[in-house]
């Protein structure tokens, strides 16, 4: 058993995390309630994923979700939260990968998913891509912003935790904006690389950081899957909400 804990950056409350050992799959416990962490309970996308079941919810799951996915973890962990959303920590997953790498040694992974054909997906402007072979992620962003522009990472397995690292990240411009909509109230600087216009407001953990956690976002989004993905995956100006969409078309054609 690990607990974890810290502040909540969209609701601002402090919000604590407990992982413990079970047989089954991933689920989370609030007030009572398990919620699966599979494509079936996904409730939202807005900045974060959000799960749900009979009533219970949790937010900003991806970031131990990617943790676990790294260390190997598709089943056996059932995350204990005491808040509807799971602490930002440092922005980043580094802190969740501490935590699992306590658990001890992950089970063994059930069988890949192994893909028939190409997937595609499109969602507001973003576009993503799944093709049977060997794993990988390919990711690219474009922001209009001079300290990000287009960025691009790509790797394998052995790469992601590479990913860990990389932290979440904002636009000064928008700050109030996402405040006055009842979000980003318990944001600072400890939680998140703030861009102004003329760069990050502290220094980069890499060069590319901004590309790295959006890499770092579909590894958790696509750990709703439940099981390894045999297939390269290609990513263009993502989001939650398109992780989403590959994910189940995924699903589709596995299943098909």
């Amino acid at each position: 058993m690990v607990t974890v804990t810290g502040r909540a950056i969209h609701c601002g409350l402090t919000s604590s995390v407990t992982l413990h050992r079970v047989d089954g799959p991933i689920r989370f416990l609030r007030g009572g309630t398990e919620v699966p962490a599979d494509l079936g309970h996904l409730a939202g996308a807005e900045r974060a994923t959000s799960l749900a079941a009979d009533g219970a919810n949790v937010h900003l799951v991806e970031h131990l979700l990617a943790a676990l996915r790294v260390a190997g973890f598709f089943e056996g962990v059932l995350i204990e939260a005491t808040c509807d959303e799971l602490p930002i920590l440092d922005g980043s997953a580094e802190p969740w990968a501490a935590a699992v790498h306590k658990l001890g040694p992950a089970p063994t992974a059930p069988a890949a998913i192994a893909l028939g054909r190409e997937v595609e997906v499109a969602l507001r402007g973003g576009r993503a891509r799944a093709t049977p072979g060997e794993e990988s992620l390919a990711y690219r962003v474009a922001f209009d912003h001079p300290a990000i522009g287009e960025q691009a990472w790509e790797g394998g397995p052995a790469d992601y935790p590479g990913l860990l690292s990389a932290r979440t990240f904002g636009f000064e411009r928008d700050w109030e904006a996402l405040k006055a909509r009842g979000l980003a109230l318990g944001a600072s600087e400890e939680h998140v690389i703030v861009f102004a216009m003329d760069g990050p407001t502290r220094p980069l953990r890499h060069p590319d950081e901004p590309v790295r956690h959006k890499a770092l976002d579909a590894l958790g989004d696509l750990a709703l899957l439940g099981r390894p993905l045999r297939a390269r995956l290609t990513i263009e100006r993502g989001s939650h909400a398109l992780h989403h969409a590959l994910a189940l078309a995924v699903k589709l054609a596995a299943t098909a």
